[in-house]
């Protein structure tokens, strides 16, 4: 929810900005840290519901690997606060067009104005309905091996069919482990080649709908089947539909359409982050479902970037605009300089 309030000492919030930033995560805040040192007056509005919140820690990003996501966060905040940026926090419940910029609704009924959008508001990970596996994600239920397979490395870990993705999750995660066991779960059996593929790499498949999650002194033990059977595992990789978080773009006609893997739903957008709305850009999960938090920071670095050119291509069109417009401050002087000629004081 957003509740406008400043976490920079003596901010104020702005009624406009160059860039509103909808999303302070990884790519939100990346992108801000870009804007704001290119002198643009940006706000980011978060919800403060990181997704890699459960997580321990970061991996995979060089210098800050084992990071708690939380203290990332934080450093990430001071940093474009640092720099003249602004962090709210809050949520957008609405954007409309307004003559050449965007109005940005928010939920305390407050509103602020932007001459650009970057949308880094990430993604919602939806789960299969098994009792237990949302209390367990991001610790022993995961979802991705470069994310969190050292940390299960040589465990029993169980694969929980659930998508299309599930029997590459399977052979991935077969690098860290040699002891995976697949639950087709609900999905229809592997085909012959995945059969063929599992029984060459060691990975054993068991059929029936996974009903429960055992768990012993919070740590989780096993699979429960439906039939009452269980399954000793000590950890469990699911590949979760990804849904973009972008309900508020409605009103730009921008809408999360099924991404070509079929992992879920995203934001389309170019290499440089440009959506096909004109004046908004997108970056991390919410366009690209599998990045990390290095590539999401990197899209978002590269998005702020952009974002910046486009706004110097816009005030350098004003500023010609202005100087060739017939009583503008720049012809009369043009205008003073040529009627005066050498009669001009000091000459």
């Amino acid at each position: 929810m957003i509740v406008v309030e400043v976490i920079m000492v003596n901010d104020q919030v702005r009624d406009h900005y160059d860039v509103v930033v909808f999303g302070g995560g990884a790519a939100g805040l990346n992108g801000a840290l870009m804007l704001a040192r290119a002198r643009r007056s940006v706000a980011v509005i978060d919800s403060g519901a990181p997704r890699n919140a459960p997580a321990e820690g970061v991996h995979g990003l060089l210098g800050r690997e084992g990071m708690p996501p939380a203290e990332l966060l934080e450093r990430g905040r001071a940093e474009v606060r640092g720099y003249g940026g602004h962090v709210v926090s809050g949520e957008a419940t609405g954007v409309v067009r307004t003559g050449e910029g965007f109005t940005v609704a928010l939920a305390d009924g407050g509103s602020v104005r932007a001459r650009r959008l970057l949308v880094a508001s990430g993604i919602v990970d939806e789960l299969p309905d098994v009792p237990g596996l949302r209390a367990r994600w991001g610790r022993d239920v995961l979802h991705c091996p470069y994310c969190h397979g050292w940390e299960v490395r040589d465990h029993a870990i169980g694969v929980l069919a659930s998508g299309p993705m599930s029997v590459h999750q399977a052979l991935l995660i077969r690098q860290w482990s040699a002891d995976v066991t697949f639950f087709t779960h609900t999905m229809p059996p592997p085909s012959d080649e995945e059969a063929e593929q599992f029984a060459a790499r060691g990975i054993r498949v068991v059929d029936g709908a996974v009903a429960s999650l055992e768990i012993a002194a919070d740590r989780l033990v096993g699979v429960r089947l439906d039939d009452g059977t269980a399954v000793a595992r000590q950890a469990l990789a699911v590949a979760p539909r990804m849904v973009a978080r972008a309900g508020f773009l409605d009103g730009l006609g921008l809408r999360p359409v099924e991404h070509p893997s079929g992992m879920g739903e995203h934001i389309p957008a170019d290499a440089a982050g440009r959506t096909e709305a004109p004046g908004v850009w997108a970056a991390g999960n919410v366009t690209d479902l599998t990045a990390q938090v290095g590539a999401a920071a990197a899209a978002g670095a590269a998005a702020g970037a952009q974002i910046n050119a486009d706004l110097v291509a816009e005030d350098t069109r004003r500023a010609v605009a202005a100087a060739r417009a017939p009583y503008s401050a720049a012809s009369e002087a043009r205008n003073s300089e040529q009627l005066a000629g050498d009669s001009r004081h000091g000459l």
